[in-house]
């Protein structure tokens, strides 16, 4: 008897293959991915005893087990569930409704004065070794984070983001987050990162940056105090030693100044 495959079967498999892709992209280089393979572990083990081994009693007791793993799943991967929804989500992925928000020329002057204007500031922090973090919200909305910090309302300027984060300035130590094209706060708390594999040379602004890119789609530049260098964070992940030219370059390219 032969096997009966059609387009319907088709479309299942790449959906399967394009959510196993995202589940991949989200827990790579995180802790959850140890939590994901024991939990995978867990179902063969199940498989086995139940379907292949047949044995009743414990195969019993992993059925109940079974029966609360999508309460279990929904608990221990929450903060990746929501990137996940939220990279669905992203406006930008709609292309229907892009047809429809096109940029306008004006548009596009303030976006290119907005970015010189943070990477010029970023060069001269960089070079008198002032330290920095700067979240420039995209799709995924920053209030929360908004409310830990000094609101300031103010329009981006080179020569006020450096005085925001002059080493004598209460509001040194938070994070900048930028929203519509404005300073919005300042000295606000990001959740850290707890990516194991960062290099334990990177403090906390780093592990900040990291963090809250992990769980939002905003970008994140860095400015270290020790060496002056400059690093930038997007999708969890972090790029390091970053030159002017680059900088500008991925704030252009990734259009996060919002």
């Amino acid at each position: 008897m032969g096997i009966d495959f059609d387009s319907k079967d088709l479309i299942d498999i790449l959906l399967v293959a394009f959510l196993m892709y995202q589940t991949y992209r989200l827990l790579k280089g995180t802790n959850a991915v140890n939590i994901f393979m024991g939990i995978m572990a867990f179902i063969v083990c199940w498989f086995l005893v139940t379907f292949v081994l047949k044995m009743e009693l414990l195969g019993a007791i992993l059925d109940k087990v079974m029966s609360v793993g999508a309460i279990a799943l929904i608990i221990l991967f929450q903060s990746e569930i929501r990137r996940f929804f939220s990279l669905i989500g992203r406006k930008r992925n709609w292309s229907f409704f892009n047809f429809f928000s096109k940029t306008s020329g004006i548009k596009n002057e303030i976006e290119a004065y907005s970015v010189m204007q943070i990477v010029v500031a970023c060069r001269n922090m960089s070079r008198n070794k002032c330290g920095a973090l700067i979240v420039m919200e995209k799709n995924v909305d920053l209030s929360d984070f908004l409310q830990s910090g000094e609101q300031v309302n103010a329009t981006i300027n080179s020569r006020l983001i450096e005085n925001l984060f002059f080493k004598n300035s209460p509001l040194h130590d938070g994070a900048m987050i930028i929203s519509n094209k404005k300073i919005m706060a300042v000295g606000c708390i990001l959740p850290v990162s707890q990516n194991q594999t960062i290099s334990k040379r990177l403090g906390l602004r780093h592990r900040a940056a990291l963090g809250i890119t992990e769980k939002t789609d905003a970008t994140a530049v860095i400015v270290s105090e020790e060496t002056g260098r400059i690093a930038i964070a997007q999708n969890g992940e972090l790029t390091v030693n970053v030159s002017e030219e680059q900088l500008e370059r991925l704030l252009y390219k990734e259009q996060a100044v919002n």
